[in-house]
């Protein structure tokens, strides 16, 4: 476990434990954050943006919970192992052999402002964020702007982590699958102190990676601890930090072909287990995140918070695609890029004001509040030298480890986000709630190039705007929620992948908005079942095919490409139906366009790998006859989805399944499970992922054994 000396002196300080929100009856209360009590698939509360604390049946856009169950029930590790449960989300541009670059409703989740860690602080996904330290997955889908700044309208993805709670837990567990993986976790909490005023949640895992794919082996680690500390009784303190790593052998992604006569031939779609790189092109990453954050009750109707948070990802990386192949003989090249050294920082910082105001009939819960984030990437040898190699689709050849020289060219970014902000949720009887929000940010970026002839560039942008956020919400009675929204943003609209001519350059800001009407219902005491329409309007990218007659794999350059509007239905239901049996269910129906007139080749067309269809369904049974034994099944269906943005090819739709067991008893005195995973059970060959010209395979089937005791 590596730990920064900051981090150590911190957790020697005690940090924080409890939460201050404010509840439906209009008053400051506390509220533990605590494990939440196994059996439920329906959260009662999200922890994400302004509406922290807040029941999902009163928060007026589309948001979907995997809880902690959902994630033990499938065992799931991964990001996209856990949001395969949410309409919309499919993989983008990598298959997941490293990490997961995730898409909801087929518009990019940036990887450096779009994930949080407990509502907050901005994380880094260019390594996978490990789950099992994590109570709660959340998706607020859509435009975030007003809390979180510059960010894309796909959806803010917040984890919330696991505290202790006032049962004490110890549990090991340990895993296995059928390619050889193998991971141990270990998971410990008490409260302690005075009156238990304290808490303290550990979890540690290491474990050998194997996903059945040839040519790949490797391992991850994590390292996490979140501290709580109840000081008095208006005051709070709450610290999170994790260290984790990952390094394996990264998966070659394959190249689409030029284009003849306007349409792009796919090969076939190879055997699951293809590898086309050498087990030594590992990619090598590690994550430290360290988040903080302090409540004060100032009385009955006020209170102050303040975060501070910082999250550095570094990484090493081969990253290499098959290109320029024969279709009929499988002959092609596999050209690697090299990267060392990359770093990725971010520095987070949040103060807020928030309490309640009675003017006449309407109750105001207000929020004024201020952020500062700042972001920094740093890759040195971005050119760095590409080798060539002759490879075999249908017989893949060994390739040689290579020793590789950089030249002096670099890359930085920065980019300032500060933004302030003031929410009112206006309460007009017991039926009746306005939401408005409004948010003044200012944002600055400063690109960097330096070529290896020492040659430098510059680009500088920067913006001042005002950007509101407006909703209405009718609740008939107490379990049901009518509302309709308006949300407008600004966003970072892409950085160039590594395999485009611009690499890593970070394209100017651009405007999106968001309209969404829905339905909310609590059904029973413990399912929610939701139904949306949207409509988003947002800038859309392209990467620019190379000039013709331009050398085979010349690349091409990524930029802005007009507007692109998303549209359509949104529907799920999660929980119990009762005590034997537990859904988690979704589907999305959408229409997707892109509106740049000024581009034929690509107006009117579907955004690349954007699937307008998708649904998944998971199912959990309990078994009367035999305590402790339930039986699950998951089906998860992407629609198919364009490869580029010119349509010129599909890949096609797929359903995977996944079968589970799982078996809870005593064995003596130490309560044990014992859980069998199958994913991908008929081992189905399918293209799982398109975008930046690029196309990735799925894994092969899976089957995972799990043996866990409450010690």
């Amino acid at each position: 476990m590596k730990l920064k000396p900051v981090a150590l002196a911190m957790l020697g300080l005690g940090l924080p434990a409890l939460a201050i929100a404010q509840t439906t009856n209009n008053q400051l209360e506390e509220v533990e954050v605590q494990a939440r009590e196994q059996g439920s698939y329906s959260s009662n509360a999200v922890q994400v943006g302004t509406f922290r604390d807040t029941a999902p049946i009163d928060v007026p856009l589309t948001v979907n919970s995997v809880t902690r169950e959902v994630l033990d029930a499938q065992s799931a590790t991964t990001l996209f192992g856990a949001l395969r449960n949410t309409a919309g989300v499919t993989r983008s541009q990598l298959n997941g052999s490293t990490y997961d670059n995730i898409a909801i409703r087929g518009i990019l989740v940036e990887n450096r402002g779009n994930y949080r860690l407990n509502g907050s602080l901005p994380i880094i996904n260019l390594v996978d964020v490990p789950l099992e330290n994590k109570q709660q997955v959340e998706v607020l889908k859509g435009a975030s702007s007003l809390y979180y700044g510059f960010i894309p309208p796909s959806g803010v993805v917040n984890l919330v982590t696991k505290r202790a709670g006032n049962k004490p837990v110890l549990s090991l567990s340990q895993s296995v699958n059928e390619h050889g993986g193998a991971t141990t976790h270990l998971d410990w909490g008490r409260k302690f102190g005075e009156n238990n005023n304290q808490g303290l949640r550990v979890n540690l895992v290491k474990g050998a990676e194997d996903i059945g794919v040839n040519n790949y082996s490797g391992e991850r680690e994590l390292a996490s601890i979140a501290y709580d500390w109840k000081i008095t009784d208006r005051l709070n303190f709450r610290f999170d930090v994790e260290h984790y790593e990952k390094s394996v052998s990264e998966q070659a992604a394959i190249a689409l072909l030029p284009a003849v006569n306007g349409r792009v031939t796919l090969p076939p779609v190879p055997d699951n287990k293809t590898n086309l790189a050498g087990e030594w092109q590992q990619y090598d990453a590690s994550a430290q995140n360290y988040l903080a954050r302090v409540d004060y009750v100032l009385s009955d109707s006020w209170g102050v918070l303040f975060e501070a948070g910082y999250a550095e990802t570094t990484r090493d990386r081969a990253f290499s695609q098959f290109q320029n192949y024969d279709l009929n003989t499988g002959d092609g090249e596999l050209r690697i890029f090299y990267s060392r050294d990359q770093q990725f920082d971010n520095t987070n910082y949040r103060g807020e004001v928030y309490g309640e105001v009675v003017t006449g009939p309407i109750t105001h819960n207000l929020s004024f509040g201020y952020t500062t984030n700042t972001r920094a990437s740093n890759t040195p040898g971005v050119t760095g030298t590409q080798s060539l190699f002759n490879q075999n689709l249908y017989n893949p050849r060994e390739i040689a480890p290579q020793n590789v020289s950089f030249t002096g060219a670099y890359s930085a970014v920065t980019i300032d986000d500060q933004g302030l902000y003031v929410f009112d949720r206006m309460q007009l009887g017991e039926r009746w709630q306005v939401l408005a929000g409004l948010r003044r940010g200012d944002y600055r970026t400063e690109n960097l190039s330096v070529l290896a002839d020492g040659t430098r560039t510059v680009r500088l942008y920067n913006a001042q705007e005002t950007t509101p956020s407006l909703a209405v919400m009718y609740k008939p009675r107490q379990d049901v929620s009518l509302y309709a929204s308006y949300v407008e943003g600004l966003e970072e609209s892409g950085q160039a992948p590594a395999n485009a001519a611009n690499a890593f350059q970070l394209l100017d800001p651009a405007e999106s908005e968001q309209r969404e009407v829905g339905a909310k219902f609590n059904i029973g005491q413990n399912s929610l079942a939701q139904i949306a329409y949207f409509d988003i309007d947002r800038a859309s990218t392209f990467l620019q095919p190379a000039p013709a007659g331009s050398p085979p794999g010349t690349p091409g350059v990524f930029g802005l490409n007009g507007k692109a509007n998303y549209s359509g239905f949104e529907m799920a239901w999660t929980g119990e139906l009762n005590k034997q049996l537990s859904i988690a269910a979704s589907a999305l129906l959408m229409d997707a366009e892109l509106q740049n007139d000024g581009n034929p080749a690509t107006v009117g067309r579907v955004p690349e790998n954007t699937a307008e269809k998708t649904a998944s369904l998971f199912a959990e049974y309990r078994l009367i006859s035999i305590p402790g034994l339930s039986f699950s099944g998951g089906l998860y269906y992407t629609g198919e989805r364009a490869v580029n943005d010119q349509n010129q090819a599909f890949i096609g739709g797929y359903t995977v399944a996944s079968l589970g067991a799982r078996y809870s008893t005593v064995i003596g005195s130490t309560p044990t499970q014992f859980q069998l995973v199958v994913d991908n059970p008929t081992d189905k060959n399918y293209y799982s992922t398109a975008g930046n010209g690029l196309i990735g395979v799925g894994t092969p089937r899976t089957i995972k054994a799990i043996v866990s005791v409450d010690l």
